[in-house]
């Protein structure tokens, strides 16, 4: 059986922190330039660049909810998330590269958030893509990058052998 290449420990701690680096200057620019009337056409007709919060959790869930401790546990999920995903990074050596790459974009995506979440109480969305009448829910470079870490996680585990 061949070795499996894993990526270095610096490597996945850099990709990490520009994953978070650049979802903060997004949204830094989307909240100073943009106010919630604001709409800016990229691809008429399927891809608007907008400025909302969203109270709630991926894809709008608990965003309805008007529990007073809502916050607190939205924070105490993500802080408790960013931790198990921080002692998943010092294991990487372990892992194959697209399992490396899943969790140090997933951990810097849940930064992003969670930093938005603890600084504000909500998380500043701005990518909004439809056709038609039909809207995406609206997201941002850390959901994007949380969704693309999860993806490579998930083809990791399909294409990694079981041992029975």
């Amino acid at each position: 059986m061949g070795e499996r290449r894993s990526i270095p420990p610096w490597f996945a701690l850099t990709l990490s922190l520009t994953v978070f680096a650049l979802d903060r200057w997004t949204k830094h620019l989307v909240e100073t330039r943009l106010t919630f009337f604001d709409t800016v056409h990229v691809i008429p007709k399927f891809f608007d660049i907008v400025r909302s919060q969203n109270p709630g959790v991926a894809f709008g869930l608990f965003a309805q909810s008007d529990s007073p401790w809502r916050p607190m546990i939205l924070i105490g999920f993500s802080v408790l998330a960013i931790l198990v995903l921080a002692i998943l990074l010092t294991r990487i050596r372990r892992w194959d590269r697209p399992t490396g790459l899943g969790v140090a974009l997933v951990f810097g995506g849940a930064l992003g958030n969670v930093y938005d979440r603890l600084h504000a109480g909500t998380v500043t969305d701005f990518l909004d893509f439809y056709v038609r009448t039909i809207h995406w829910y609206t997201f941002n470079l850390a959901d994007t990058a949380i969704c693309i870490g999860a993806g490579l996680l998930i083809l990791s585990m399909l294409r990694t052998p079981h041992v029975t």
